[in-house]
C-alpha cells in the first residue's frame, strides 16, 4: 500500500457495521444515487461521540460514508450525542467528544459540500419521535434486546437510557423514512425492533392499516403506514473488526486502536496491546485464529493478504515483526488525515458553522414526517 493512501475498498467479506452506527439507503436503483424510477437516493447514518474514534469505526462506517458521498443523492451523517448520554455522564466530555467526531469526520474526508453533517441533538425531532414511539413500545420487546442483556452482563447499570436505546435508534431510522438498512450480524435485531415499533404506531394511528400489507398495495381498503417499515440489507459475510484482545473492537471493551491518538499511545496499543499466543518465532502460525492477522489484512490488497497468510503458515517471522508492519501500515494510511485534523482544529468556529448549517438542512428534510406524526397522534391539528 502506498504512503498516504487509505486502505483498499472493502469487499463484502470485509465490510461490517458496528452497533454504534447505521446506514440507510433505498432498495433497487437505476444507478448510483437514484431509486428505480429516477428519484433521488437518501443515505443517512450516525455514530456515537462516546470517546476516541478507532479502526473499527473507520472500517465499519466512516470509510463507507466517504465513499457514498461521492454518489448522487442526499447524504446525511449525524453525530449521535443523544445516544452517547447512556455512557458519557460529564457535559464537558460530551461536548469535547462531539466536536472531536466532527473534526475526525472532516479530516477523514467528509465534505460538507457533498453531504450534510450535523449533531443529533440539533434536530429536536429525533427526541420528540423517540417519546412518541416510546409510549407504544412494550417493555417485553426491549427486554429481549441482545445488546441490553450483554451490557448488563458486563456490569453496566440497568438504567432507562440503556434499556430504551433501541427506541431512539428506531426514531432515527423512521424519522427519515428509510427504505433499506444495511446491517451487520450484531445490528439486525435493532432493525427488527424498529420494524415492530413502526408497525405498532401504524396500527394505532393509521385507519385501514394492515400489518400484512404495510404499503397498502394489496387492497384498496388498506392504507399505507405513516411510518415506513425498513428492510434489512444483510451482508451474510459481514465481519467484526477485532480489538487488541480478539473481541470485537469497542470502546466499551477497552481494546481499541485509536485513529487520532498520539504516536506514543498508538505504538503502545499496537506493540504492547495486541494479544498473541506463545507460538515460537520459527513455528507456523494459524492466520484464521490471529486477531493480528485480521487487523493487518484491513490495510492490504487481496494479493498482499495472501502473501501475509503464507508467511504466517510458513513460520520464521515473530509476532513482533507483524506488529511493526501493522504500525507502519497505520501511519502510511492515516498520517495525512491526522495532519489535516491538526489544521482543522485551529478554527473550531468553522467546524461549528458546518454543524449548524447541516442541522438546518437535516431539519428541513425531517420536518414533513414529524408534522404528519404530530397530526396523527393529536398533538397538533390537521
Amino acid at each position: 500500500m502506498k504512503n498516504g493512501a487509505l486502505p483498499p475498498r472493502l469487499t463484502e467479506e470485509g465490510r461490517f457495521f458496528e452497533n454504534l452506527s447505521f446506514l440507510f439507503q433505498p432498495p433497487a436503483s437505476d444507478g448510483p444515487g437514484t431509486r428505480t424510477g429516477g428519484t433521488t437516493m437518501r443515505i443517512l447514518s450516525g455514530i456515537q461521540p462516546s470517546g476516541a474514534l478507532h479502526l473499527g469505526n473507520y472500517f465499519g462506517a466512516i470509510r463507507q460514508f466517504v465513499e457514498l458521498q461521492n454518489t448522487p443523492g442526499e447524504h446525511l451523517y449525524f453525530i449521535a450525542n443523544l445516544h452517547a448520554l447512556t455512557t458519557v455522564r460529564k457535559g464537558d466530555d460530551l461536548r469535547r467528544y462531539t466536536m472531536e467526531v466532527a473534526l475526525n469526520f472532516l479530516a477523514l474526508g467528509l465534505d460538507p459540500k457533498k453531504c450534510i453533517l450535523f449533531r443529533q441533538s440539533d434536530v429536536p425531532y429525533h427526541a420528540e419521535l423517540n417519546w412518541i414511539l416510546g409510549v407504544l413500545t412494550p417493555m417485553a420487546l426491549l427486554e429481549r434486546g441482545h445488546s441490553y442483556k450483554d451490557k448488563l452482563a458486563r456490569g453496566f447499570s440497568a438504567d432507562f437510557g440503556l434499556f430504551a436505546y433501541p427506541v431512539l435508534m428506531a426514531a432515527d431510522i423512521l424519522l427519515y423514512r428509510a427504505d433499506q438498512v444495511p446491517v451487520g450480524k450484531d445490528q439486525k435485531q435493532h432493525l427488527e425492533i424498529a420494524r415492530d415499533i413502526a408497525t405498532k404506531f401504524n396500527l394505532a394511528y393509521v385507519e385501514g392499516y394492515d400489518a400484512q400489507d404495510p404499503e397498502g398495495k394489496e387492497s384498496r381498503k388498506h392504507r399505507p403506514g405513516l411510518l415506513k417499515l425498513p428492510e434489512p440489507l444483510t451482508l451474510d459475510a459481514s465481519a467484526v473488526v477485532p480489538g487488541t484482545d480478539g473481541q470485537k473492537m469497542s470502546k466499551s471493551y477497552g481494546n481499541t486502536i485509536d485513529l487520532f491518538g498520539t504516536d506514543k499511545e498508538l505504538k503502545k496499543q499496537i506493540m504492547s496491546g495486541i494479544v498473541t499466543d506463545s507460538t515460537p518465532v520459527e513455528a507456523p502460525k494459524d492466520p484464521d485464529k490471529s486477531n493480528l492477522f485480521m487487523l493487518l489484512k484491513l490495510f492490504l490488497t487481496p494479493s498482499e493478504t495472501e502473501e501475509l497468510r503464507q508467511s504466517f503458515l510458513k513460520g520464521g517471522t515473530g509476532y513482533g515483526a507483524y506488529k511493526k508492519q501493522l504500525l507502519e501500515a497505520f501511519h502510511a494510511a492515516f498520517d495525512p488525515a491526522r495532519q489535516k485534523r491538526a489544521e482543522l482544529e485551529k478554527d473550531m468556529g468553522a467546524v461549528e458553522a458546518i454543524l449548524q448549517e447541516g442541522a438546518q438542512r437535516a431539519e428541513a428534510i425531517a420536518r414533513p414526517v414529524i408534522e404528519e406524526v404530530r397530526a396523527a397522534v393529536g398533538i397538533t391539528g390537521r
